[in-house]
């Protein structure tokens, strides 16, 4: 009686740390940082990882959606810079001696903050209409319209009078969406686009739990033949949900022009591939069908804990990423694990 008591103690524990992995290895990151220098428990440092990971959150909520699908987003970095470089090129001062577009009068906030969502939420659309209505893998398709939008970008921030310079003086009503905060003082004070960065992740949380969206996103995901043969319109969602992640890398974008001052056409790159480590060591499962909000939220965070505590305690940087590859390889392999034993 006792062995089976054990037994079921032992699979209890294991279940628990199966399921809470990604969670207790952020609290043991941490915990290892905190001991190595205490002073990483301030709130300053707490702050600042936070506004580190905002707009990465954000990125990596939109390559989710493509994930849980079965599919993949390698478009998604030059997606942030495009519409880092629109938003930025339509929000600089008037007195500012090298302006983009030298004519254009000072537009409400609003407008070119739209107009660069729009412009990622279109290129997601053409990933979509690629995938689903050519067959084009997602691999081959996304790969495709990151040249190309990268491209496209190059030459938009070539034009005259610009050629290639990078674009700043931004206007201060848009730089306080990724400077401003709402308190007093730099430590008791909540960033705004970490606030942006919540009320997406809420809002996301919705859509991926109690929409209709959602479930079909899921169901596409864990058996795309079967989502077929019950009724899902699977072309239509999978445009739904490419477009969707574009607009989000879109908001990314604006934001992290507004968060650094500044863009050129080099920004968001190499961004794709943090964002689907992220997703992945957060639990979303690289065979689609499986993957939750919080857990990305955690994943973004590990990886930001790594870069900014690994630094803070003069960890050299070839370590660090010496420890987010071990990280990655684990997770997916963890997550195969999961998946052959499924079967």
């Amino acid at each position: 009686m006792s062995t089976k008591t054990e037994t079921l103690k032992s699979r209890d524990i294991s279940g628990f740390v199966t399921k809470y992995a990604i969670y207790i290895v952020l609290v043991v990151l941490v915990i290892g940082i905190a001991i190595y220098d205490p002073r990483f428990l301030s709130v300053n440092i707490l702050r600042d990882i936070l506004l580190q990971s905002s707009t990465r959150v954000i990125i990596a909520l939109g390559a989710a959606f493509i994930l849980i699908t079965g599919g993949t987003d390698l478009s998604t970095g030059r997606i942030v810079g495009l519409t880092a470089v629109i938003s930025a090129s339509m929000l600089q001062t008037q007195e500012y001696g090298r302006r983009f577009f030298p004519n254009l009068p000072e537009l409400p906030l609003i407008v070119p903050i739209l107009i660069a969502i729009a412009a990622g939420l279109l290129v997601g659309l053409i990933n979509g209409i690629i995938v689903a209505k050519f067959k084009v893998p997602p691999f081959i398709a996304t790969l495709g319209t990151m040249v190309a939008v990268y491209g496209a970008n190059s030459l938009y921030f070539d034009m005259k009078p610009n050629q290639s310079q990078p674009i700043g003086g931004l206007r201060s009503d848009f730089s306080q969406l990724g400077t401003g905060a709402i308190g007093t003082g730099s430590t008791y004070s909540i960033p705004y686009i970490v606030i942006i960065a919540i009320v997406v992740s809420i809002i996301v949380w919705i859509v991926f739990n109690k929409t209709k969206l959602g479930k079909y996103m899921y169901a596409i995901g864990g058996n795309i033949h079967a989502a077929v043969v019950s009724g899902i319109n699977v072309n239509r969602y999978l445009i739904y949900i490419y477009a969707i992640a574009g607009a989000l890398y879109g908001l990314a974008g604006v934001l992290e022009a507004a968060r650094t001052g500044g863009a050129t056409n080099n920004y968001g790159n190499m961004y794709e591939l943090d964002a689907i480590a992220a997703c992945v060591v957060g639990g979303v499962s690289t065979s689609g069908g499986i993957g939750t909000v919080p857990g990305v939220l955690a994943g973004v965070l590990i990886f930001s804990v790594i870069n900014y505590g690994l630094t803070f305690i003069g960890i050299s940087p070839y370590w660090q990423l010496i420890i987010k590859g071990v990280i990655i390889v684990a997770a997916v392999a963890f997550d195969m694990r999961k998946y052959m034993n499924s079967k």
